[in-house]
């Protein structure tokens, strides 16, 4: 008999019983070295925030350096204040706008229950975006706000009220918007956005309410608005386990 079926007669008359109780040891064996190896492969925090930052795409934040260096080049120009006015209302509201799809790109792309079977928790990804992201802003808007107050020669009461405070409530409006219990997405958030940029249009293109508003008032309405952002921040990393996008 040739090689070949000598094998075939030894395999036919081989039989295996398995041992299910073996099986199930074998598995749970395996399953605890393998999560014995992960522990000791688990990024650090830091670690995972240079991995949020690496996922980050910079193109938004390139189009906000963009946006600020444009009105910084455009302002000069200008000789009407009142259309310096809307310039820097809509650029604050447009630059909040162009974070948008960055923060919440994992609800666009459908991601996040891939998100929520990692390490690090949902709420923690957010909080490093949220982080990462502002961290980039105050460094521009920072740099911005100097360069024009320093060679423009306008006054940080102006930069206040005309930039920052626009600013300021656009990004309330987009996490409280967008970080709601109803179902939004980013276009409602976006149209909510447009729409609050035409109010402040009107209200600075009408001289009587513009100029009834005095400092301290300001100071109260940003005051606001910074306590509502710091709100809805605080809801979006508290409740961003329940933003799923299958009910």
């Amino acid at each position: 008999m040739d090689p070949e079926g000598k094998l075939r007669e030894y395999k036919n008359s081989i039989k295996i019983i398995p041992n299910e109780q073996k099986i199930t040891e074998t598995v749970r064996k395996s399953i605890q070295v393998y999560c014995y190896v992960e522990q000791e492969r688990i990024l650090t925090y830091w670690e995972f925030l240079w991995t949020q930052l690496r996922l980050i795409r910079k193109r938004w934040w390139l189009l906000q350096m963009l946006l600020l260096f444009l009105l910084w080049a455009v302002l000069p120009s200008l000789q009407i204040e009142q259309l310096e006015q809307r310039i820097l209302g809509v650029a604050a509201s447009l630059f909040i706008i162009l974070i948008i799809p960055e923060l919440w790109k994992n609800q666009t792309y459908q991601s996040m229950e891939i998100e929520a079977t990692s390490y690090y928790s949902l709420r923690q990804i957010y909080a490093a975006r949220i982080l990462l992201s502002g961290s980039v802003d105050i460094v521009l808007i920072t740099i911005f706000c100097m360069s024009a107050a320093f060679t423009l020669d306008l006054l940080f009461s102006q930069l206040f009220m005309q930039f920052l405070f626009p600013m300021t409530v656009t990004a309330a409006i987009c996490f409280g918007i967008l970080c709601s219990k109803y179902p939004f997405n980013e276009t409602t958030a976006i149209m909510m956005c447009i729409a609050w940029s035409a109010i402040w249009l009107l209200v600075i293109l009408n001289e009587k309410i513009y100029t009834a508003i005095t400092f301290p008032l300001w100071l109260i309405f940003i005051g606001i608005t910074f306590a509502f952002l710091v709100y809805a921040i605080y809801r979006t990393l508290h409740c961003c386990n329940h933003y799923w996008e299958v009910k």
